[in-house]
């Protein structure tokens, strides 16, 4: 039987805590990438948009949040309604979770038999190809909707209190989802709820990603970049480390770290049902040398049930669909797929 070891690398955290001094070879940019691919970025060209969630009903506050959707897909979030105390609570647990030892870990491994990757639980992520370049990060990957369909096997014991700060976090995210792409179908002129009916018994996901100090920040990825594949993501970033670059016009910017506020991110599926009037930004995390880094992504994708295509609303003879109509099922095998390969999905729907 072939050796397939390489399905299941090394936990990063440990060999960051082994102390290497180079990391494997798994890990580093191709020797033909190295000259093309900088990993340092530019200062944003003007500040990132900023939405007040608690005023997008005023006309000036749309035409903002428009501007932001149109321009970057990224937005920051301010007076979202979710408490300073929570956001560091969410935060501090999921860092007490990761610097737990990793016996106590383990027991949420996403490998069942050390060897078979499923979406949820604690590790890496899935590992394709032999020859795939690996990010420098570890995560912890829950389902947290339909709550119902939670599966706490999963979902650590230890701090204790982390399952019911994470399920009062999810339950302010989701607010926060609800509003916001119920004001993105006013400024589309579709029904409100067009694309909250949508998401019926959607499954959500709460993404803890852990970045360990790395040796190599100038040729090793946090995560690689990337394209969401969800309808929206809502991020909670470490207050303190920074490392999120976000590409625009083909040039990437560094996104500082702001307490307390969120940073929306449109996904692919969005766009496509947007039919391309809102972007899903190309984005990417970057390493550290001397410090840990965490963030907490919430990722909203569409009922299972239902395709993923361009709202009809949007479209007429001036204005043809520009991505081809997919399944959900299909359209997230894509993304898996593009995805250890370092290639977007969405381009392959492209009409």
């Amino acid at each position: 039987m072939a050796d397939e070891s390489w399905r299941a690398p090394a936990i990063v955290q440990e060999l960051a805590a082994a102390g290497v001094e180079e990391p494997p070879s798994r890990y580093l940019l191709r020797e033909k990438d190295r000259s093309d691919v900088k990993l340092v970025a530019a200062e944003l060209p003007e500040p990132l948009p900023v939405v007040d969630l608690s005023r997008l009903d005023g006309a000036e506050k749309a035409t903002k949040l428009r501007v932001a959707l149109q321009n970057w897909g990224f937005f920051l979030l301010t007076n979202h309604g979710v408490e300073a105390s929570l956001m560091d609570s969410v935060m501090n647990l999921s860092r007490e979770f990761f610097n737990q030892p990793i016996e106590r870990k383990q027991k949420f491994s996403n490998l069942i038999d050390g060897k078979n990757f499923q979406i949820q639980g604690y590790g890496t992520d899935r590992v394709v190809t032999q020859d795939q370049i690996l990010d420098w990060s570890d995560r912890l990957h829950l389902r947290v909707e339909p709550k119902e369909e939670q599966d706490l096997a999963f979902w650590p014991d230890h701090p204790e209190s982390f399952r019911d700060v994470l399920n009062k976090y999810a339950s302010g995210t989701k607010r926060i989802r609800d509003d916001i792409i119920q004001a993105m179908a006013k400024l589309l002129e579709l029904d409100e709820d067009y694309f909250l009916d949508r998401l019926n018994e959607a499954p959500a996901f709460a993404r803890f990603n852990y970045y360990p100090p790395c040796p190599r920040p100038d040729l090793v990825f946090g995560i690689r970049p990337h394209s969401d594949g969800t309808l929206l993501t809502i991020l909670l970033v470490d207050k303190d480390v920074s490392g999120l670059q976000v590409q625009r016009d083909g040039k990437w910017y560094n996104v500082e770290a702001t307490p307390h506020t969120l940073l929306i991110n449109l996904g692919d599926t969005m766009e496509v049902m947007c039919n391309g009037i809102f972007r899903s930004p190309v984005h990417r995390v970057v390493t550290n040398a001397e410090k840990e880094r965490i963030s907490l992504a919430m990722l909203y994708s569409v009922n299972d049930e239902k395709d993923i295509e361009p709202a009809a609303g949007l479209l007429d003879e001036n204005r043809p669909a520009r991505y081809r109509k997919v399944s959900v099922e299909e359209f997230r095998a894509g993304i898996f797929g593009k995805f250890s390969r370092g290639e977007r999905y969405i381009d392959s729907l492209r009409i």
